[in-house]
């Protein structure tokens, strides 16, 4: 049985789901601070291993005896390993917390009571912090538009990073300071009400990884759902830790970008998007060589940018329907 803290015999009020994949140290430690910092009302912990090559399921299960955890024969993605686990729960909400995160004394507490206070939101999310306890701005995100791809072909997003205006997706200088709504919750700090999830039918697994939860809160905010996030829910999240940047990654999220817009858009802004995002990629391909000049070692962005380049055949396809 999945653990549920407080109290054994009451109706479980929140599934905390966690996806790992090759962050043995990191999902301990997460999972530690969980522990020391727990909600405040009766939860259950599940977690899915996506066959991760470093030991974490066995690591964990001995670790932590009283979560619910899934030993997954194949790397299944983020998208629908969640779903496997939100089969699996029986709380009245549903929490996704990546493993590369760290809880605070009042992460929980103030997410649940900032749904308590705002139920109709439906989805919630809070403040993401880096281990130094500056800011990390991405716990919330504004939707893809052709604006922002434009601005991130053209430049304006890199030169004007704190720019509401050239830097829509990040809502540019906004501390994450009040509370607001939002576009888009990150998935690694997300509560949402379990009924809209289930009506939602969860994620949709043809997002392999990334885009996901944008794809999750668009389609709740056609239902009426207003996502929003509160500062005072603030947990630290690490960022990236089971997949550091490079090419292979910056391929995964622009893939998931591409199957965003081809859900959501008309063939005719698809098409202009995609353009958008080839002019992106060779602008950047083109600033890498010449700021390089000759220097072309492996894991430069010199190399990265000209494999993501000769792989842009397969991230302008998007992700094949599972």
């Amino acid at each position: 049985m999945a653990f549920v803290a407080l109290d054994q015999k009451a109706q479980v009020e929140l599934s905390i789901l966690i996806v790992s994949y090759n962050t043995k140290a990191l999902t301990l430690q997460a999972l530690s601070s969980l522990f020391d910092h727990p909600p405040p009302v009766n939860f259950e912990v599940l977690l899915l291993d996506n066959a991760s090559p470093d030991g974490s399921f066995q690591a964990i299960d001995q670790a932590f005896p009283q979560i619910k955890a899934i030993d997954h024969a194949v790397n299944v993605g983020f998208a629908a390993a969640n779903n496997i686990l939100a089969q699996r729960a029986r709380g009245r909400r549903i929490l996704l917390l990546n493993p590369d995160t760290i809880s605070l004394e009042a992460s929980h507490e103030e997410l649940w009571k900032f749904a308590e206070a705002e139920p109709a939101r439906r989805i919630w999310g809070g403040r993401t912090l880096f281990p130094d306890l500056s800011l990390n701005p991405t716990s919330c995100w504004r939707r893809v538009t052709l604006w922002s791809l434009f601005c991130g072909a053209a430049g304006f997003t890199h030169l004007f990073p704190k720019s509401r205006l050239f830097s829509p997706e990040s809502y540019g200088d906004w501390q994450r300071d009040s509370v607001a709504d939002v576009d888009i919750v990150t998935g690694c700090f997300l509560l949402i009400d379990r009924d809209l999830w289930e009506t939602l039918g969860g994620f949709d697994p043809a997002f392999f990884m990334y885009a996901e939860e944008a794809d999750l809160c668009m389609r709740a905010k056609a239902l009426g759902a207003n996502p929003g996030i509160s500062p005072a829910a603030e947990i630290v999240h690490m960022g990236g830790m089971s997949e550091p940047t490079g090419a292979d990654k910056i391929v995964k999220t622009v893939r998931g970008r591409v199957t965003l817009m081809k859900k959501h858009w008309n063939p005719a802004a698809v098409a202009l998007g995609r353009m958008l995002l080839l002019t992106w990629s060779a602008v950047r391909m083109i600033g890498s060589h010449v700021a390089s000049g000759r220097r072309d070692t492996p894991g430069s962005a010199k190399a990265k940018w000209r494999t993501v380049w000769d792989r842009r055949r397969e991230w302008l396809a998007g992700y094949a329907a599972p």
